[in-house]
């Protein structure tokens, strides 16, 4: 995790955690294929930082307990699990003082790999990590019931995915950035459907709307509204010269902003 700097070197009498190795010396300088326990001294970056658990070359290796002290960024978080040349690597659990929690493999550190984040409010992650951000597949459900299961990029929903709302509707297709954007299907509790082209969780491009009764809006959408309707709601009349050039402008204009 961290280069050792001044620290306070406390033998740990008996092996709380069940550890095969010896426990390291306190006369030794540098603990090796043993057990032990470091306890940061003050004037040190790390003071009131404690680790107990296997050591190695005088780095902290196999199982072992890093609890953050009051001093550090990370003041009241614990991590249990491997250790690989000084590092979180593997399998662990890491515990924040907000009451969220990560039980995964890490990499270096950093949570990558799969691993499951619950968030104090009752949110949840299933998945893929890549450098402590959500990465490839993977399944977030919140706390009101929501779901999304598909792709992440960066700790993003991204690509392909499917989120389902707490009060029934339906998105699925593409995503960027975490927003509905691409083509995909979107389908309303109460049975109305769009299927076309999205961007930043608008209907946006060519698509087609249908409404319960069946009547279609088969055509360009600007920002979730009909390329006719904007133009007929701006007082133009529908089958006129000043209409069509309406409707031409628009599409123009969605398709120069793709």
């Amino acid at each position: 995790m961290k280069k050792l700097l001044l620290i306070a070197l406390i033998l740990y009498a008996g092996n709380a955690t069940a550890s095969s190795l010896p426990n390291c010396s306190s006369t030794s300088v540098r603990w090796h294929n043993c057990f032990g326990t470091y306890i940061f001294s003050k004037d040190s970056d790390w003071a009131g930082d404690k680790y107990v658990g296997e050591w190695k070359d005088g780095k902290q290796h196999g199982q072992g307990t890093y609890t953050f002290g009051e001093n550090s960024d990370w003041a009241g978080d614990t991590y249990v699990g491997e250790y690989k040349d000084g590092k979180m690597h593997e399998q662990g659990t890491y515990t924040f003082a907000s009451g969220d929690k990560y039980v995964g493999e890490f990499k270096d550190n950093k949570q990558h790999g799969q691993g499951t984040y619950t968030y104090a409010n009752g949110d949840k992650y299933v998945g893929e990590w890549r450098d402590n951000k959500t990465h490839g597949q993977g399944a977030f459900t919140w706390a009101d019931g929501s779901t999304y299961v598909g792709e992440y990029k960066d700790g993003k929903m991204h690509e392909q995915g499917t989120y389902t709302y707490a009060n029934g509707d339906t998105y699925v297709g593409e995503f960027k950035d975490d927003k509905m954007h691409g083509q995909g299907t979107f389908t309303w509790a109460d049975g109305a459907t769009y299927v076309g082209e999205l961007k930043e969780n608008n209907m946006h491009g060519q698509g087609t709307y249908t409404y319960l009764n069946g009547v279609e809006e088969r055509g360009y959408h600007m920002n979730n509204a009909y390329v006719p309707t904007i133009c007929e709601n701006m007082g133009l009349t529908k089958g006129s010269d000043p209409f069509g050039q309406c409707v031409v402008s628009l599409i123009n204009e969605i398709n120069e902003g793709d």
